[in-house]
Order: structure tokens, then C-alpha cells, then sequence
């Protein structure tokens, strides 16, 4: 049962991160909400930076559904677990940058708590 609940999560949570990446190509301006000040979002090397990160993003979604199609539940749980360092280097980042308290604990260090359970709930079953 919590394996069940835990996959759709990881489901989830693959959702999250391909929804992410997309939005960088059709709402650029939407990155200013990453936590970083003074984003320039109308900068066309920010607009090549985000590119990149949307494609990378999208790649790490799949990663997870292809995953959730042809491995194990472990093996799930082993990648979202390694995968959680990227929404903690995210907060670094934004705490670093002196962005908002709200981004680097509400959104990233909640993002890597959510993937931090849900890796164990994996590892466990």
C-alpha cells in the first residue's frame, strides 16, 4: 500500500518538474518566482539560461516516469533520493542570492522534504 502511494507521488513529483521545465519556454517571467532577486527576466541570455534548465528539468521528469514504466520500486526510490540534492542546491542558491526566506524553505527545502519521504517510503517497501 504505501509503495502504491508513494510510486503515484513520484508520479507526481516527475508531473511537477516536466510542468516546471515547460513553463520556462511559455513563462519566462514565471522564473522570478525561482527565488532569485532581480531575475532579468527579459535578458536574452537569461532567456538562453532558462532554456537550458527547461530542457534539463523536462529530462529529469521523464527520468522519473521511465523509471516508474520499467524499474523498481527501489531503484525509484535510489534516484528521486539522489535527486533530492537538486531542490536543496536550489535553496542554497536562493538563500545565498539573499532571496526570500519563503522560497528557500516553502518551495525548495519543501521540495527536498517531499522527495526525502518519498524515497524512503520506496527504499522501504
Amino acid at each position: 500500500m504505501l509503495s502504491n502511494i508513494a510510486t503515484v507521488l513520484a508520479g507526481l513529483i516527475g508531473a511537477g518538474i516536466i510542468f516546471m521545465g515547460a513553463s520556462a519556454f511559455w513563462a519566462p517571467q514565471a522564473a522570478v518566482g525561482f527565488g532569485i532577486p532581480d531575475t532579468p527576466t527579459e535578458d536574452p541570455s537569461f532567456h538562453a539560461w532558462l532554456s537550458v534548465k527547461g530542457v534539463r528539468d523536462i529530462a529529469a521528469g521523464l527520468f522519473i516516469f521511465i523509471l516508474l514504466v520499467g524499474g523498481t520500486t527501489h531503484l525509484l526510490g535510489w534516484f528521486l533520493l539522489a535527486a533530492s540534492v537538486i531542490p536543496v542546491g536550489d535553496a542554497v542558491i536562493v538563500l545565498r542570492s539573499n532571496g526570500p526566506k519563503a522560497a528557500v524553505y516553502g518551495i525548495h527545502g519543501a521540495t527536498a522534504v517531499v522527495m526525502l519521504a518519498i524515497s524512503a517510503l520506496l527504499l522501504i517497501a
